[in-house]
C-alpha cells in the first residue's frame, strides 16, 4: 500500500494557547513550504510516496514549481480545501449567511478542485468551519442546502478533471458543531451528491475523528468498502477527546490492528488507494514522529498478516469473542 503525508505535520504546531506554535522555527514565513517538503523528503525518503497540501495556503500556482522541485520523484496525491484557515470565513464559508462571502467560498473551492485536477490529485473537503457555535445561531435547513450545493460544485469540477472528491467528517473544531460531524451525516451528503449524478465522491476516514465519535474504525472501513465509498485514509491516533493527531499505534492499538485486518480482507490499496498520515507532532521531532508512525503501521500490518483469518471468521460466525482473542493474541506471540 502506498503512502502519503500531509505537509502540515511539518508546520509550527500552533495552538490557541501558543499562537506562535511550539515549534516556531517552522513558521511558514521562516520556512516556506518548499523547504518543509525538502526536509520531509530528505528525512523520510521512500517511506512516503506522496504528499498532501492545503490550497491555496500551502500549495498553489505561485509555489508549485518550487515544491515540485523539492518533491523529486514523490507525487502530489491530494489537495485539501482550506477555507477554515481564513478569518473571513469564521462563520462558515459554504454556509456563510452572507451571499457575497458564500460565493467567494464556492469560488475558492472550485479553484481548489480545478487545481487538484490539473495535477491529477484528488480533493479532500473537511468542512471544519461549516457549522455553528450556539443554539439559535443558525438556519439549519438553509445551511445544509448551501453545504450540499457547495460540495456539488467541487464534485462537478473534480469529475470534469477525472479525479475524486473525498469527504472527511469531524464533530467539532473550529466550529463547535460541524454540520458533517459523523459517518451518518457524511453518507447523507454522499447520497445527495450521488443523486445529482456525482458518483466520484468517496469518504476519507480520519482515524482520530472517528475515535472522537466512538465510531469503530474497522466497522466503518468494512461498511464503506462494501458500498464502494472507501476512498482514502488519514492515519493517526489519540486519546479520543480531542483531535490529537498522535503517532499511529500510540493509542487505539487493537482498533488499529483490526483495521489493518479489514484492509487486507477488502484489498484496500489494490486499486491505488493510499494510507495517508495526518499528524500533528506538537513538541516531537517531526521527521521522527512520521517515521515512527510508518514503522508502527508496518508492524501492526505484519501482525494482521499473521492472524489466522479463516479461524477468526469461524469464531466470528458465532460471535465467539474468547476464541477470537485467542487467535489475535496468538498472532501477537502469546
Amino acid at each position: 500500500m502506498k503512502t502519503s503525508l500531509g505537509i502540515w505535520a511539518f508546520g509550527p504546531m500552533v495552538t490557541r494557547f501558543v499562537p506562535g506554535g511550539y515549534q516556531p522555527e517552522h513558521d511558514y514565513q521562516l520556512e516556506p513550504v518548499a523547504e518543509k517538503v525538502h526536509r520531509a523528503v530528505e528525512g523520510l525518503g521512500d517511506l512516503i510516496d506522496g504528499y498532501e497540501f492545503h490550497y491555496p495556503d500551502e500549495l498553489s500556482e505561485s509555489n508549485l514549481d518550487e515544491v515540485r522541485a523539492a518533491l523529486g520523484s514523490h507525487d502530489i496525491y491530494c489537495i485539501a480545501g482550506g477555507l477554515h484557515l481564513h478569518p473571513q470565513f469564521g462563520r462558515g464559508g459554504l454556509v456563510n449567511p452572507d451571499p457575497r462571502l458564500r460565493a467567494e467560498a464556492v469560488a475558492i473551492v472550485r479553484d481548489a478542485a480545478a487545481f487538484a485536477g490539473s495535477l491529477g490529485a484528488h480533493l479532500i473537503i473537511w468542512p471544519g468551519g461549516e457549522g455553528y457555535n450556539y443554539p439559535f445561531q443558525t438556519p439549519y435547513a438553509d445551511s445544509w442546502r448551501w453545504l450540499i450545493e457547495g460540495m456539488a460544485e467541487a464534485a462537478s469540477v473534480c469529475r470534469d478533471h477525472g479525479v475524486k472528491l473525498f469527504l472527511e467528517h469531524k464533530n467539532s473544531e473550529p466550529a463547535m458543531k460541524i454540520l458533517m460531524r459523523n459517518i451518518g451525516m457524511t453518507l447523507f451528503v454522499v447520497g445527495k451528491l450521488r443523486a445529482l449524478g456525482l458518483d466520484n465522491v468517496q469518504v476519507n476516514m480520519d482515524w482520530q475523528h472517528l475515535i472522537m465519535n466512538g465510531e469503530h474504525l474497522p466497522e466503518y472501513a468494512a461498511l464503506l468498502a462494501s458500498e464502494g465509498l472507501l476512498g482514502h485514509q488519514h492515519g493517526n491516533s489519540g486519546w479520543g477527546t480531542f483531535d490529537d493527531d498522535n503517532m499511529v499505534g500510540a493509542t487505539a492499538f487493537m482498533e488499529t490492528l483490526e483495521l489493518a485486518l479489514e484492509f487486507r480482507r477488502i484489498g484496500y490499496g489494490s486499486a491505488g488507494e493510499r494510507l495517508g498520515f495526518d499528524l500533528y507532532p506538537y513538541t516531537e521531532d517531526q521527521v521522527g514522529a512520521v517515521r515512527r508512525s510508518v514503522m508502527q503501521w508496518q508492524f501492526i500490518d505484519s501482525v494482521a498478516a499473521r492472524i489466522d483469518d479463516a479461524a477468526l471468521r469461524e469464531a466470528q460466525a458465532s460471535k465467539d469473542a474468547v476464541r477470537a482473542y485467542e487467535i489475535v493474541y496468538a498472532a501477537l506471540g502469546a
